[in-house]
């Protein structure tokens, strides 16, 4: 097993708060996937939950050597432990390159943080 990229990404809630007020409905769907929407919309405040995830798929970003659209990446839970979940395409890279994907998720009163590190396994 060997470390092949580290991403992170820090996002200010003001500013992504600001992006939602503009364009709310098109916002939310051209950058979360449906779990996260149902996750985070479902929490008092969605906005620190939808902050990480935007930070994640950044993190990610940088770990990977092409472009992505939003939607190819997302954040599910597993238990109370967050997971990277990928499109077919990209869950097929995935595999094929033997890689996993770390996250560790936080946030804060005016900030989340992702930081994302990819490994090839064997």
């Amino acid at each position: 097993m060997a470390i092949v990229a580290v991403g992170t990404d820090l996002v200010a809630l003001s500013r992504l708060q600001k992006v939602w007020e503009r364009h709310p409905e098109r916002f939310l769907q051209r950058h979360f996937h449906p779990r996260e929407l149902e996750y985070c919309l479902s929490r008092a405040d969605p906005l620190p939950s939808l902050a990480a995830r935007f930070a994640a798929k950044e993190a990610f970003q940088k770990c990977w050597p092409e472009a992505l659209g939003w939607l190819e990446v997302w954040v599910e839970l597993q238990g109370r432990r967050p997971t990277l979940c990928f499109a077919p395409r990209l869950e097929a890279q995935m595999r094929q390159n033997q890689f996993q994907a770390h996250l560790s998720l936080t946030h804060e009163k005016q900030h989340a943080l992702a930081v994302v590190v990819l490994e090839k396994l064997g």
